[in-house]
Order: structure tokens, then C-alpha cells, then sequence
């Protein structure tokens, strides 16, 4: 799960986290009482969306020549003006896609006197169960493009959670920034905290860009991104209530109201599988044949006739989606289970696309029977490549 920035630095600022004072604004009115409230001569309006390059970014509607989603101005008259152009209207950028987002709340922050820019990460290492700490001298850029361009100035090392944090990441983190002295220390607290909130949260990524070094010499948290372990936040739930929906795919929602794991893609067959290796697999198969998946859905392995039911209306909600395939291989997961679920789903919600059903495993034959029995114009496939080979065949001659 993924949190705005302002959320992300009121989260980090309960772990003593240095972060720049800032209010949340919905409406220009509460984004001018914000930066009467801070009373700074410089402030910054930042767009809120789950999405990164936003001062990069250009709004829909305005010309060329205007600014991005993040504003530097200097009174309060400009924070309002710049409020209520940017409310309400969708920012583009390299991460959002031509699609954009809609800018639904703003950031009004005190404007900060930069004398340099860094980055620094920590995220899940899932090869070695390690925290990774990420840092680099080149903050402010896309750290992709540093490591494409420069690689020599990104430094990694890793943090077991058996030992936590040791003087010797610390003094490896002031290295790789190349600091000393007092910002040397502030390096080694700010390690510290961030790896008690990563933890203490069960956060996947904690990404600051930029850290800076302030004119008068100390270390702030410029930005934050943040996102979380959707399998723990039943653990925090004050992080499950700064969830934002409209920030999200409505059918991935949908699709977590039922313990489902969908993610939206965006190509037009939708697919059914249980177990991600073999919903991996079910997709590459997919483009293989020429086509394009339009999601990934793990039913999972001991999903129930209601599951497969909400997973089916899920994939036949989304109106790119020209064609089915149900790839089911029972395991712990019984096939007439699937094919239950599938019969009650389209007699339901009707089946408007071609369907390709793959069953293989336990009680198999008993599913076939089901579908088969059914009455529903249903492909049957024998194996996975048949059935991919199928659906792409029947997408083409319907179109």
C-alpha cells in the first residue's frame, strides 16, 4: 500500500525523522490558512498523487509554459492562485502514464534553503532477508538514470535485522554521502530512525529524494515516498486508514475486499489462475501467442466457490477485457471448486467474451463434468499453451 507524501512524513516524523514543517490541503482556502499558519517568506505547493516526477510533470488543460505539479512561490496570494489551478485537474508524468492522475489534495510546505541533494532508500531484500540501504550523492534525479549513466556513485549495503543498525553502517552511509563532522552524525542518527520506522511499520520501501544539506548545515528529509506490506497492515491500523482509494485501481479494491491478488494490466485478455508461478506463466504464454494479459489474478490456492465468484466479476468489470482464460492446475485447489464458481458467475453476470477454461489436477474430471454440463459456451482446452493458443484465436475472430 502506498501513502502520500505528507502522510509519509508525519509517519517518519514520529520516529524524530528531521522533516520541513507542512499542512495537507484540500480546498484553495485551506491551503492559503496553511501558509498563513506557517509564515515563511518562501513555501512550496506540492501535488499529492502516488506517482513520482511530479515537478517534472504538466497538467491537462494548461499550456506548455506552465509549471508542474510542484511550485515554489513566495506569498500567500501565489500559494492560493497556484492552489486553485492545480486542484482538481490531472497531472501527467513519466510515472503516471498518458493518463495521468487527478490532483485531489496539496502539500503547502516552508520553503527550504538547499545547499545539496542525496539520495538514500531502504527496501526489502528478499535474496538475502536483509533490509538494503541505497544512497548517492546525485539526489533530486531519477536514481534509474544515475545507475544507467553513473553507477560508481550509488553505494549499497545491507542491514540484517538480526543485529539492526551498527556503527559500521553508519560510517558506511557517511561515506557513501561523503560527509563528516556534525552531518556525519546527523547521518548515523537519521539511519537509525529510518530503519526503527521501516520496521516498526513493516514498510517494502522507504525512498527519501532528496535528503539535503540545509544552508545553515543539517540534514532534512526533503521527500518522502513510502509504501507498505499489504499482508501486514492488519497490524497498523493506523496505516490502513491512511489509505487512499481513489489513488487505486477500483477492481484491485475490489479484488482486496476478497483476499484476491489482482493487479491491472493493460491488455485485453483477462486470466484466472491459481498460483503466482503459474499466473506468471499463464501471461507469458499469453504474449507468446501475440496477445496481451489485461490482469494479474491469484486466486490462491484454497479459494472458495465465493472467491472465484468475485474474481470472475472482477475481470468481466473491466471493459478492455475481450476474452477469458481460466488456468487452474489443482493442487490444494479442487478443480469442480473452479468450475462451480465459473458455472455461478456467468449465469450471474452473463459471458459476453469468449471463455477458455484449462483444468487440470484434483477432482478434474469432476470439474469438466460441471462445465460441460453447464450449458455455457465454453472452450475447453487441454493443456496451458492450448489453452493460450485458444483464447488468443477466439479474441481475434471476435474482433
Amino acid at each position: 500500500m502506498n501513502i502520500h507524501e505528507h502522510q509519509a512524513k508525519a509517519v517518519l516524523a514520529e520516529f524524530g525523522v528531521p522533516v520541513p514543517r507542512g499542512f495537507a490541503a484540500f480546498t484553495p482556502e485551506e491551503a492559503q490558512k496553511a501558509a498563513e499558519t506557517l509564515g515563511t517568506p518562501v513555501f512550496v505547493v506540492k501535488s499529492q498523487i502516488h506517482a513520482g516526477g511530479r515537478g517534472k510533470g504538466r497538467f491537462e488543460g494548461l499550456g506548455p509554459d506552465a509549471k508542474g505539479g510542484v511550485r515554489v512561490v513566495k506569498s500567500v496570494a501565489e500559494v492560493r492562485s497556484n492552489a486553485e489551478e492545480m486542484l482538481g485537474r490531472v497531472l501527467v508524468t513519466h510515472q503516471t502514464g498518458p493518463k495521468g492522475k487527478q490532483v485531489n489534495r496539496l502539500y503547502i510546505e516552508e520553503g527550504a534553503a538547499i545547499a545539496k541533494e542525496f539520495y538514500l532508500s531502504l527496501l526489502v531484500d528478499r535474496q538475502t532477508s536483509m533490509v538494503s540501504v541505497v544512497a548517492s550523492t546525485e539526489g533530486g534525479m531519477d536514481i534509474e538514470e544515475v545507475a544507467h549513466d553513473t553507477p560508481e556513485k550509488i553505494h549499497t549495503f545491507s542491514i540484517d535485522p538480526a543485529t539492526g543498525v551498527w556503527p559500521t553502517h553508519q560510517r558506511a552511509l557517511a561515506k557513501a554521502l561523503g560527509l563528516t563532522g556534525g552531518l556525519a552524525k546527523e547521518a548515523a542518527s537519521l539511519l537509525t530512525q529510518l530503519y526503527t520506522a521501516f520496521l516498526a511499520k513493516d514498510m517494502a520501501m522507504l525512498e527519501v529524494n532528496p535528503l539535503i544539506v540545509t544552508a545553515d548545515d543539517h540534514l532534512r528529509v526533503l521527500d518522502a515516498k513510502v509504501s507498505f506490506d499489504g499482508n501486514a497492515l492488519y497490524r497498523h491500523p493506523d496505516i490502513k486508514a491512511l489509505r487512499d482509494e481513489t489513488e487505486e485501481d477500483s477492481k484491485e479494491i475490489e479484488a482486496s475486499k476478497h483476499d484476491l491478488a489482482y493487479i491491472a494490466l493493460d491488455g485485453e485478455i483477462g486470466c484466472m489462475v491459481n498460483g503466482a508461478g503459474l499466473a506468471m506463466a499463464t501471461m507469458d504464454i499469453i504474449k507468446l501467442y501475440g496477445a496481451e494479459p489485461a490482469n494479474f489474478l491469484d486466486v490462491g490456492g484454497g479459494a472458495s466457490k465465493e472467491k472465484v465468484i468475485a474474481a470472475f466479476k472482477i475481470i468481466t468489470a473491466d471493459p478492455a477485457v475481450k476474452g477469458i482464460l481460466v488456468n487452474i492446475f489443482g493442487g490444494i485447489m479442487r478443480c469442480d471448486i473452479i468450475a462451480e464458481g465459473v458455472v455461478a458467475a456467468v449465469k450471474e453476470v452473463g459471458l459476453k467474451v469468449p471463455l477458455v477454461v484449462r483444468l487440470e489436477g484434483t477432482n478434474v474430471e469432476l470439474g469438466k463434468k460441471i462445465i460441460n454440463e453447464s450449458g455455457l459456451n465454453v472452450i475447453a482446452a487441454n493443456d496451458l499453451s492450448d489453452g493460450a493458443e485458444k483464447i488468443v484465436a477466439a479474441v481475434r475472430g471476435a474482433k
